[in-house]
């Protein structure tokens, strides 16, 4: 299951078990069941307290995909930035995304340099 965007209200709900609504009460299905659960966190900056929930969102097996623009593989529009976010979260469960370009460990894409 993946929750995009997820808001620290509903992190709040998830690690405390307050399933108030058809969101949490899915994901708190799921995280029973033993299935993954990968929450993308909208809000920024975080408070000690919104760290203190996704770690223990983490904690009790959420993945978190924070939603972190990337400019070593060469995203220089924001259509590509959020191909590469979307290819990082369906990458968790092993869904191939045609327009995510993988950071091969060797500069950008087409051989260019990042500054």
């Amino acid at each position: 299951m993946i929750v995009i965007p997820c808001s620290m209200k509903t992190v709040a709900g998830i690690v405390s078990g307050y399933a108030d609504n058809l969101l949490l009460r899915a994901v708190d299905v799921c995280l029973k069941e033993g299935r993954k659960v990968v929450i993308v966190p909208r809000e920024m900056p975080m408070g000690r307290i919104h760290l203190r929930n996704i770690h223990e969102a983490a904690d009790y097996g959420c993945v978190v995909v924070p939603p972190v623009l990337t400019f070593y593989n060469g995203a220089d529009t924001i259509e590509k930035q959020i191909n590469h976010i979307i290819g990082k979260i369906l990458m968790q469960f092993g869904i191939d995304y045609k327009q995510f370009i993988a950071w091969d460990g060797h500069g950008l894409p087409d051989g260019k340099q990042a500054i």
